[in-house]
């Protein structure tokens, strides 16, 4: 039996964990628990950027590369969804609602870009565009970690359709 409820992504419906292939899908509250850190390191970036830019620009290096492995390798394999599996998911109760994975790696894809555009700001001497750029990111993980809102989410069916079938972005 699957209850459909209104996705953070407005991708497809929600369903209850055990209606959909657990491959494909993962615990709503994950995604949630990594961009409530990705929000945090983005603040400290932010922080760091007037005071001590060297600081910003090491947050942002970091970060990068955590949007790129949560791109490549989707929510499972995501830093802070190793923690959110080994530490925290342990200790709630179980899974009642799921959410498809691509969405969430475009969602990383595109953090990453707007991180990469930071980090060049920030390493080109533009402190500037990087703190611009870290902002963007910045939003879009708070929408996502305060409200359960994943930008990244609600673009991609718009972008999903450019992509060749059987791609290996759809996994």
């Amino acid at each position: 039996m699957s209850s459909h409820l209104e996705t953070s992504s407005g991708l497809e419906p929600r369903t209850e964990a055990a209606s959909r292939p657990a491959f494909d899908q993962v615990d709503v509250r994950g995604p949630r628990f990594v961009a409530w850190i990705t929000t945090a390191v983005l603040v400290l970036v932010l922080l760091a950027a007037s005071a001590a830019p060297g600081l910003a620009t090491a947050l942002i290096a970091v970060q990068a590369v955590v949007f790129a492995v949560g791109a490549l390798t989707g929510p499972r394999k995501h830093p802070y969804g190793l923690i959110f599996g080994t530490l925290v998911a342990p200790r709630l109760g179980p899974v009642t609602e799921t959410e498809p994975t691509p969405p969430l790696r475009f969602a990383q894809l595109l953090g990453f870009a707007f991180a990469a555009v930071s980090l060049l700001g920030f390493v080109l001497g533009s402190t500037v565009v990087g703190a611009v750029f870290a902002g963007f990111a910045l939003f879009a993980a708070f929408l996502n970690a305060a409200f359960g809102i994943c930008l990244g989410c609600r673009i991609y069916p718009l972008v999903a359709r450019f992509r060749p079938a059987g791609s290996p972005a759809s996994n």
